[in-house]
């Protein structure tokens, strides 16, 4: 079975960021095609966000080459679905479209380390009865490398 998996925003930041990483292996892994990354636009614009920052581009000297590299790897490689907005569970409405990517993906995992998806007992309930686990990069990894 083919493993699915929506990967939140701060995972594709931190990749770039730190290279030697956790999230760096994370991307590795999805480079080599050892799994499905489900993707909406809304994850997409906001790692172009972030990653745009002047404090984060200068801190960590990253290009603009860097971000379009690791947005055209995301957009072309990841399945896209599109959200009509109708999750409403998190108290960080940036979560609730990323909870909806992985719902509308049909998705098996979600990696985050966003405290309020992962220790929100509504959130991970809400997610198990979809038939998705919550994930940290770590957890995640043991599955797929």
């Amino acid at each position: 079975m083919v493993v699915r998996a929506v990967i939140d925003t701060n995972i594709w930041v931190s990749a770039l960021v730190n290279p030697l990483g956790f999230p760096a292996r994370l991307r590795k892994a999805f480079e080599k095609g050892n799994f499905e990354v489900i993707v909406s636009e809304p994850i997409l614009q906001e790692i172009a966000d972030v990653l745009s920052r002047a404090r984060i581009r200068n801190k960590y000297e990253i290009t603009e080459e860097d971000i379009e590299e690791l947005l055209i790897l995301i957009e072309e490689r990841a399945d896209f679905v599109l959200l009509s907005g109708d999750v409403n569970i998190c108290r960080d409405e940036d979560d609730n479209a990323v909870l909806e990517t992985a719902i509308k993906g049909k998705a098996t995992y979600m990696v985050s380390r966003d405290d309020d998806v992962k220790l929100d007992k509504a959130v991970s309930d809400f997610m198990s009865n979809h038939g998705i686990s919550v994930l940290t990069v770590a957890q995640f990894l043991k599955l797929v490398e």
